[in-house]
C-alpha cells in the first residue's frame, strides 16, 4: 500500500470518522451518548497515536497498521479502536486484539509487532505496557512500596510475548519478577502470589479466560490472590494508568536482570523450549506446591480406593487448547486415578490461541468454555474420534484456556435420555455440580465424624444468579449463606468482610431499605450468619463454573484463609473434587447424575430446580459502538417490563410476574453515566414469577443481567417444583420445557434473537 503522509492520513480520517458517526447516529445504529463520546475522542486519539514518535519505539510498525486501516477506509473499526480507553473492569482489562480473523492470524504468525490496526481500545503491546507502567508506579507509591510481582500467561495468541515485555517493564522498575516458564492455570498464579516462599504484592496473567480467539486480557490480582478492591482499583486507574505516558515505558531484558530479581516458576523439570537465560538453578517448583495444597481438600485416600475398587473410575479430560493440559491430568494421576484419557484429537490438547476446534466464522465465533453445551459436544465427539467409544467413560472433565473454570460431562440413565434429545450424556450444570459437591462433603463428614463439623461456624458464599438449591441444601445442614453480586471479586470481598468482623447489615434485595437508590457494593443477601459468629467458608460458587473454598480468617491480609484455598476460582481444584465424588459414587454402585436426583432434587427440603442460562448474543458480544446501543436498548426494554411487573401486568410464557427488582450498585456509572431516563442496572433486572408449589418462596424468577465492560447480556431462569420418585422425570420435562419457553419469549419481547 502506498506511503501517505501523516497530515494526509489525518485529513482523511477526520472526514471518514465524522461521516461514519453522523450516518450511524442518523440511522439509529448508535445513540447520542455513544456518539458524543466517540466524536470527542476518536479523531484526537488517532492523531495522538500517529504523531507520538515515542510510540514507534514501543511498536515500530504501529503507524503502518494504522495507516493501512485508514487507507482501507475501515471507519467503524477505527472508531471502535480509538473511541475510548480499554475498559478497566473488576479484574483488569479484557478486549479484542483485533476485529477480524485475518488480523489475529497475522498476529499469531508475525508476533506482537505485526502491523495490524491497534488502538487504546484493543489489547496490544502499547496498551499493556502503558497499563503496566501505571501499575508499577502505583505500587512504588504505596507504603511500603511494592517489591514483587508474579507474571503468567495462558495459551492466548502471543500471550508469552506480551507477558515477557510486561515482566521486562517491572524489572526496569526494580521489581523482583516471578515468571512462569510455560502457560499456567490462573489458579496457580493466584496461589503463587500469597505463597509463603514468594509473598508477592501483585499478580498479572495475560489471559481472556473463556472468550473466543479474538480476545486477550490483563488479569490483575492483589497480594492475597484476590482481585483489587474498588477503591484501590479506582486509585490505580485514575491516578496512574489513565495518566501513563509512553516515556514511562522502559524495559530490562531478562538476560540483563540481576540474578536475584528474576525467578522462574515451573515444575521439577526444565523445559527444553524455554530460555532460562542461564538461570536454570533459579526455578521454583510452583506446580508441586499448588498440587500439594489442592490435595489437602480431598476427603478420601483415592490411591487406596482406586486400587481396591473392582472397577476404577474412567476419566476423560479436555484442555480446550488451554493451560490445564498438563496440570489437570498430572493432578488426577498423582492422587491415584490410573485411567485418565486426554483428548488430543483435533489439537484440543495443543496450546493454540486460535482455538481451531471452535468456529471462527464472523458473527459465529465460539468460546472454549467448558460450561457451554456446544463445547461439551466438541469434546465428546473428539473423544469418540480418538478412542472409538464413549461407553466406558464415567465422567469427562473440561477446563477453559486459563483453567479457572471446570465443566463436567456425565452419563444419563436410559429412562431420562429423552430429556436430553436421546443422548446418553449431558453437560452437568454448574449449579447441580456445586450442590452435589457441597452435599458430598457434608455427607462424608457425617460418615467420618458422626455429624457435619462446626456447622454453627460455617457458611457458603455464592453469586445471586447461582441456584437456590445450594442455598436450601446449606440451610438444611445449619450453614449460613451469603449471596453476592456476580464475580469472584464480590465473593472474596464478602468473605473477607466476615473474617474482618464487619457488621452484617439487614439487606433487602441488596439494599439497606427498599427506598435506597443503590445496592450494597458486594452483597445481595445474608441468611443466618449468626450475627457475625460464622467465620469459616466451606464453598464459594458461581453458576459460571467457578469454585473455591476460602476457609477461615487468615493470619494477615496477604495470606490464604486458614484451611482454605485461593480467593478466586480454581478449575483444577474443582476437577479433582468432582472426580473424587464420581469415584465415591461408583464405589457405592451409583453415579453423579443419580446422586443429584436422590439427594438434591428429591429432597423435599430442597426441591427440583431447573436453572437455565443463555448468553446474549449466543457467541461473543454485540460488536463495537453499535453494540453499545443494542445492549442498552435491550436493558431499556427490560426496565419497561419491570414497570409492568410492579403493576402486576406482566407475564411470560404463561407465568405471571408477582414482583420485580432492579439490582444496581453504580459500579459502572463511569462507563454509563446515569441520565434522567436510564440508570445502568449493573447486576440485572429480576422478575419473580408465581410459585407452582404455593409455599410463597421466591424461587421462580427470570434475571436479565448485562456485562459491565462488554456488549453482552446474560439471561438466567430459575424454576422450582416439588417432585417424588414417581413424577420426577415428568416434572423435570415440564420445568425444562417451561424454562425454554420463557427464554424464547424473553428473547422475543426484548428483541434479542438467538
Amino acid at each position: 500500500m502506498a506511503k501517505v503522509s501523516i497530515d494526509a492520513l489525518l485529513e482523511s480520517v477526520e472526514k471518514g470518522v465524522t461521516d461514519y458517526l453522523t450516518g450511524a447516529l442518523q440511522e439509529g445504529r448508535i445513540d447520542e451518548q455513544s456518539y458524543a463520546l466517540a466524536a470527542k475522542n476518536t479523531f484526537s486519539s488517532i492523531k495522538s497515536w500517529l504523531k507520538n514518535r515515542d510510540l514507534r519505539r514501543i511498536s515500530p510498525k504501529l503507524v503502518e497498521g494504522l495507516s493501512e486501516a485508514i487507507q482501507q477506509e475501515r471507519w467503524e473499526d477505527l472508531v471502535n479502536a480509538f473511541r475510548q480507553q480499554a475498559r478497566f473492569g473488576t479484574g483488569g482489562i479484557r478486549g479484542m486484539m483485533a476485529f477480524d480473523r485475518e488480523s489475529v492470524v497475522r498476529l499469531h504468525a508475525e508476533g506482537i509487532g505485526a502491523p495490524i490496526l491497534k488502538g487504546p481500545n484493543t489489547i496490544n503491546e502499547v496498551v499493556l505496557l502503558l497499563t503496566s507502567a501505571g501499575v508499577a508506579r502505583y505500587g512504588k507509591g504505596q507504603n511500603p512500596p511494592f517489591q514483587k510481582v508474579v507474571i503468567g500467561y495462558d495459551s492466548r495468541v502471543r500471550g508469552f510475548d506480551l507477558a515477557k515485555i510486561v515482566a521486562e517493564l517491572f524489572l526496569a522498575y526494580d521489581y523482583t519478577v516471578y515468571f512462569f516458564d510455560e502457560p499456567c492455570p490462573y489458579p496457580e498464579m493466584t496461589f503463587a502470589i500469597p505463597y509463603e516462599g514468594i509473598k508477592a504484592d501483585i499478580g498479572i496473567l495475560i489471559s481472556a479466560s473463556h472468550n473466543d480467539y479474538r480476545y486477550n486480557g490483563y488479569k490483575l490480582s492483589c497480594a492475597n490472590g484476590s482481585q483489587f478492591d474498588p477503591s484501590a482499583r479506582n486509585e490505580m486507574y485514575n491516578k496512574y494508568i489513565a495518566k501513563a505516558k509512553t516515556s514511562a515505558v522502559k524495559l530490562c531484558p531478562f538476560a540483563e536482570a540481576p540474578p536475584e530479581r528474576l525467578v522462574f516458576l515451573g515444575g521439577d523439570e526444565r523445559l527444553p523450549t524455554f530460555d532460562y537465560c542461564g538461570r536454570e538453578d533459579r526455578v521454583m517448583n510452583l506446580h508441586g506446591q499448588h498440587a500439594a495444597h489442592v490435595k489437602t481438600f480431598l476427603m478420601t485416600d483415592l490411591a487406596a480406593q482406586q486400587q481396591a475398587a473392582p472397577e476404577p473410575l474412567h476419566i476423560g479430560y479436555c484442555a480446550f487448547h488451554g493451560a490445564g493440559r498438563r496440570a489437570v491430568p498430572r493432578l488426577l494421576k498423582d492422587v491415584g486415578f490410573a485411567d485418565v484419557k486426554v483428548i488430543t484429537h483435533g489439537g484440543l490438547n495443543d496450546l493454540n490461541g486460535l482455538f481451531p476446534s471452535f468456529c471462527s466464522d464472523p458473527g459465529r465465533e465460539q468460546q472454549p468454555d467448558p460450561g457451554d453445551a456446544r463445547a461439551a459436544k466438541t469434546a465428546v465427539e473428539a473423544f469418540r474420534a480418538e478412542y472409538g467409544s464413549f461407553d466406558d467413560v464415567d465422567i469427562l472433565i473440561g477446563t477453559d484456556p486459563d483453567a479457572d473454570r471446570c465443566g463436567v460431562v456425565v452419563k444419563v440413565p436410559p429412562a431420562q435420555r429423552p430429556l436430553y434429545g436421546g443422548q446418553d450424556w449431558m453437560l452437568l450444570p454448574a449449579d447441580s455440580m456445586w450442590a452435589l459437591l457441597l452435599w458430598y462433603r457434608l455427607h462424608r463428614e457425617t460418615e467420618l465424624h458422626g455429624q457435619a463439623l462446626d456447622a454453627e461456624k460455617r457458611f457458603i458464599v455464592q453469586s445471586h444468579t447461582t441456584s437456590d438449591s445450594i442455598v436450601l441444601l446449606a440451610r438444611k445442614h445449619g450453614l449460613g449463606v451469603i449471596k453476592t453480586w456476580v464475580g469472584f471479586a464480590a465473593l472474596a470481598a464478602a468473605v473477607r468482610d466476615v473474617w474482618d468482623g464487619k457488621p452484617i447489615p439487614a439487606l433487602d434485595e441488596g439494599r439497606l431499605g427498599k427506598t435506597a437508590e443503590l445496592c450494597d457494593p458486594f452483597v445481595c443477601e445474608y441468611q443466618d450468619m449468626n450475627n457475625g459468629q460464622r467465620s469459616f467458608n466451606i464453598g464459594a460458587m458461581e453458576q459460571s463454573n467457578g469454585f473455591s473454598l476460602l476457609g477461615g480468617q487468615p493470619p494477615d491480609d496477604r495470606s490464604l484463609g486458614v484451611g482454605g484455598h485461593v480467593r478466586d476460582k480454581d478449575g483444577t481444584l474443582a476437577a479433582l473434587l468432582v472426580a473424587e465424588v464420581a469415584a465415591w459414587a461408583k464405589s457405592q454402585g451409583t453415579t453423579i447424575f443419580e446422586l443429584i436426583d436422590k439427594h438434591v432434587f428429591l429432597d423435599p427440603a430442597i426441591g427440583l430446580f431447573v436453572n437455565h442460562y443463555e448468553p446474549d448474543p449466543m457467541d461473543g458480544e454485540y460488536p463495537g459502538i453499535e453494540g453499545d446501543r443494542k445492549k442498552k436498548e435491550i436493558l431499556r426494554r427490560a426496565l419497561g417490563f419491570f414497570q409492568l411487573a410492579m403493576a402486576h401486568d406482566f407475564q411470560i410464557a404463561g407465568r405471571r410476574a408477582v414482583s420485580a427488582c432492579i439490582y444496581r450498585t453504580g459500579k459502572y456509572d463511569a462507563i454509563y453515566p446515569p441520565t434522567y431516563d436510564f440508570q445502568f442496572p449493573d447486576e440485572g433486572v429480576r422478575f419473580y414469577l408465581e410459585d407452582p408449589t404455593h409455599d410463597g418462596k421466591p424461587f421462580n424468577h427470570v434475571t436479565v443481567r448485562p456485562s459491565g465492560t462488554g456488549n453482552s447480556l446474560r439471561f438466567h431462569i430459575q424454576l422450582r417444583d416439588l417432585a417424588t420418585e414417581t413424577d420426577l422425570i415428568e416434572k423435570k420435562q415440564k420445568l425444562m420445557a417451561d424454562a425454554k419457553a420463557i427464554a424464547d419469549e424473553l428473547r422475543e419481547i426484548l428483541r434479542a434473537p438467538r
